[in-house]
């Protein structure tokens, strides 16, 4: 004797969902769940592109995310974060492991500063103040014209890539945090892409 179950043509009342179209709306739901969550802790690309100039190769990039609870937390307490960007370009070699002919690096630093109670943030010896972390924070997430490469670098019959990264330094955060943060939640903004570039040595992101 074979016994109907909820899922055969039987049991299932008129008008209802078939049963792989119900799994395939929940399996979209936990997908589309998934990825709000990590564009809440992530970082979002918006531009990445390079361009060849007079002295070399220009880097422009720009990203979007929201600083977590406990960033913010430690803001106000008076530690400082670190935001960090790298950019290494390589060149491609059949006989061989890829060579790498340029890398760069940038970091800012965010501080509240609670006697003036401004934000300040730091980047390459310079300095500058902000009423707002919401001004403050708009101004670390890009930069344009950076320099990554110099002319002597590049070659013009060679076949180059372009690897990104951009992420919140937890390495520079005070050492008691290091440790207890084990593994951050909550800390774990960043973003890592590679590009191909053209023989012209341009790359854009694709949108």
């Amino acid at each position: 004797m074979i016994l109907s179950t909820p899922f055969s043509s039987t049991a299932r009342p008129a008008g209802a969902a078939r049963p792989g179209r119900a799994l395939l709306w929940l399996a979209g739901l936990l997908l589309w769940l998934g990825l709000g969550l990590a564009r809440a802790d992530g970082v979002l690309l918006n531009q990445l592109s390079t361009e060849r100039v007079d002295d070399g190769l220009a880097l422009n990039f720009s990203t979007r995310f929201e600083l977590p609870k406990p960033v913010e937390e430690a803001l106000a307490k008076g530690i400082p974060i670190y935001f960090s960007a790298e950019a290494a370009v390589l060149r491609n070699r059949w006989y061989w492991r890829d060579a790498r002919v340029a890398r760069a690096s940038r970091s800012w630093r965010l501080a509240w500063q609670p006697l003036t109670r401004q934000y300040r943030v730091s980047t390459g010896g310079l300095n500058q103040s902000y009423e707002s972390l919401a001004e403050a924070v708009a101004s670390l997430r890009g930069v344009s014209g950076w320099r990554i490469a110099e002319a002597k670098e590049l070659e013009d019959d060679g076949r180059y890539y372009l690897e990104f990264s951009y992420k919140l330094d937890t390495s520079q955060l005070p050492r008691p945090m290091q440790i207890g943060l084990g593994a951050p939640q909550g800390w774990d903004l960043k973003v890592e892409r590679t590009l191909n570039l053209n023989p012209d040595f341009s790359a854009k992101l694709a949108p």
